[in-house]
């Protein structure tokens, strides 16, 4: 993103710290500061002259599509235009073509750096009191998000072979490592939904470098497989999972610690074709993790006993109870997996080439955090948990709040921002233990047919003989 021109370094920031102090007002700059972000740029090194869509408004405007129920550039480009009437400042043009250059001119990079960041900051700021008996817990969890058939996305995300060329629509997949006790995203992985090595274990492989000695890994059963665990453990981390559907348990073998409750030791496996061989070599024979039997009795829920496996083997330090209440909040990722994917619209994304497509992506990552972080600072002064917020409720506060803030004089930020807070905390969530639901749907779709074809083959046909 260089010019011809480029200004000098303290002059760039200078510019920076203009444009961040006229940027338009989300209720984010604690969360989000003006170092940070030049931090970012300057890490990417990213140079801009003093033009109306300099770095830093084009992410606050990014933002705000992102988090706004219209995630169209037109809706966001009309938002800008009224911060700007706000200011007093001269109305920029209604096409939307600058601001999209703007856009793609922001690189991939640093919106992937500043949710990193925000991530990582918001989890080391959690009180204790938001720890796993003192310990940081990361849930891992993938999904898949449609995105725009076009020639450029098909390459890159070709759609599944189920769907007639011309049909369907480019799938992505994405696994993301969440943060239990705050519920931002630490780190993401974006690849292709088919093919060799773009399933959700190798995308998480690349995201091992986030795992810390002493965090807890917490996954489902796609994860319960000895080289999921052996490679968090190789990095210092325990892992909590439902045991692998391929392997068999016995608790009448191995360290009896309780009524099915045991210490196993399971033997490496061959060696993979997707691990080198000295990763291989590292390591152990053998692997001692831990086996409890769960049984469900709560009536309405679909499973009724499954098998945690866990590296940590004190029962002492880690009661069998704690082993079963653990890995059932591990529904958390996939709540915020709905939060991203349908609260915030990231189930269909709207980016016609890959790199748009990744830059939308990591901006939805990054609002999620801000949000997240906003639900952080009301739930402290709340005195409650952040899981007890409702991320529907926060959404809908900031974007009733949007309008007031982006036109309130900058000494009224900090009194409207409290209340935002104020109302972000009331919008809690129920308390409705064993809840369940079943995954039926009441209102009945319009029956129109499904499109078999390409459309511009249906288009033509119905333009030669008047027959949908």
């Amino acid at each position: 993103m260089a010019h011809a021109t480029p200004a000098p370094r303290a002059r760039q920031a200078d510019r920076l710290r203009r444009h961040f102090a006229r940027a338009p007002g989300l209720p984010f700059a604690d969360l989000l500061t003006a170092e940070q972000v030049e931090e970012a740029l300057g890490h990417e090194q990213v140079t801009f002259r003093d033009r109306l869509f300099a770095p830093l408004v084009t992410l606050w405007v990014f933002l705000s599509q992102v988090l706004d129920p219209d995630h169209s550039c037109r809706a966001a480009l009309a938002r800008f235009r009224a911060w700007r009437a706000a200011r007093g400042l001269a109305p920029c043009s209604p096409n939307t073509g600058a601001y999209c250059k703007a856009r793609g001119r922001l690189p991939e990079a640093v919106l992937a750096r500043l949710t990193r960041v925000t991530g990582r900051q918001l989890q080391d700021q959690a009180p204790p009191e938001w720890r796993w008996n003192g310990r940081t817990v990361k849930v891992v969890d993938g999904t898949t998000v449609s995105l725009p058939d076009t020639p450029e996305n098909q390459k890159e995300f070709p759609q599944s072979r189920a769907q007639e060329p011309g049909v369907g629509f480019p799938i992505a997949r994405l696994v993301v490592l969440f943060s239990l006790a705050v519920g931002t995203v630490l780190d993401a992985a974006l690849g292709r939904y088919r093919g060799k090595q773009t399933g959700e274990t190798a995308l998480f492989h690349t995201l091992h470098d986030r795992l810390e000695p002493g965090d807890l890994l917490l996954a489902d059963r796609y994860y319960g497989s000895y080289w999921e665990i052996a490679l968090a453990q190789q990095r210092g981390a325990d892992a909590v999972c439902r045991l692998h559907q391929r392997r068999r348990v016995d608790f009448r073998r191995g360290r009896r610690l309780g009524r099915e409750d045991h210490v196993a030791s399971w033997a490496k496996p061959q060696r993979p074709g997707w691990m080198d061989e000295a990763t291989y070599a590292a390591l152990p024979a053998t692997l001692a993790v831990r086996e409890v039997r769960v049984r469900v009795r709560q009536p309405g829920f679909r499973t009724k006993i499954l098998v945690v496996v866990t590296t940590v083997l004190d029962p002492d330090e880690f009661p069998r109870e704690d082993v079963a209440i653990l890995y059932r909040v591990r529904w958390c990722a996939e709540v915020d997996l709905r939060a991203l994917k349908q609260t915030l619209q990231m189930d269909v994304l709207r980016g016609q080439s890959p790199e748009m497509v990744r830059k939308e992506v990591w901006a939805h990552l990054l609002g999620y955090n801000l949000l997240r972080g906003l639900m952080a600072q009301a739930a402290v002064a709340a005195e409650l948990l952040p899981v007890q917020l409702s991320f529907k409720g926060a959404v809908q506060a900031v974007n009733a709040f949007a309008a007031v803030l982006w036109s309130a004089p900058a000494g009224e930020l900090a009194a409207l921002c409290r209340r935002l807070r104020e109302a972000v905390a009331s919008h809690q969530v129920g308390d409705r233990p064993n809840r369940s639901e079943p995954r039926r749907r009441k209102r009945r779709p319009k029956a129109y047919p499904l499109l078999n074809e390409p459309r511009a083959c249906a288009r033509a046909r119905l333009a030669a003989t008047g027959c949908a």
